[in-house]
């Protein structure tokens, strides 16, 4: 077990929050695929791995719960070890093959992987979420979302 039963409801309680109208069992899923993801950035370092903008949702849940996400990154990854979000937005940013690189790294785990919840961004078939985040390895473009207002107008 990666996270407790009690950080597991947590985090999948945030999911429900964000998204009033998924069942348990689908932001359970979520959350679960996305603690395969962060198992597997911490097992393949470079290899440049994103969450499918669903799976992301389950990661955004994780990372609201400071405490637990630092110490799952540490007991994954060893000392000092933290698998950073660096949000994009934009079709600009999907590379097609992130999120098959990302599925066989997680396989390459000996865990299956939720293919329903690893879809291109554009194709919100099973469900919609709430984050919109387009993620890219860290080379790719990163937009402020919302856009600053000149002189600091908020």
């Amino acid at each position: 077990m990666l996270i407790t039963d009690a950080a597991f409801t947590s985090c999948r309680n945030t999911v429900l929050d964000a998204n009033p109208d998924m069942s348990e069992e689908l932001a359970a899923r979520i959350v679960e695929e996305a603690i395969k993801f962060v198992a597997a950035c911490s097992a393949n370092r470079r290899a440049g791995l994103a969450p499918s903008r669903i799976v992301d949702e389950g990661w955004h849940a994780l990372l609201v719960h400071t405490a637990m996400y630092a110490g799952l990154c540490e007991r994954l990854g060893g000392p000092g070890w933290f698998v950073h979000h660096a949000p994009g937005y934009g079709p600009e940013n999907y590379d097609p093959t992130i999120l098959e690189r990302t599925r066989q790294a997680i396989e390459g785990l000996g865990w299956d992987v939720d293919t329903d919840l690893w879809v291109a961004p554009d194709d919100e078939s099973l469900v919609s979420v709430a984050a919109k985040c387009q993620h890219s390895d860290d080379s790719g473009p990163i937009v402020t979302i919302p856009k600053p207002k000149p002189n600091g107008v908020v």
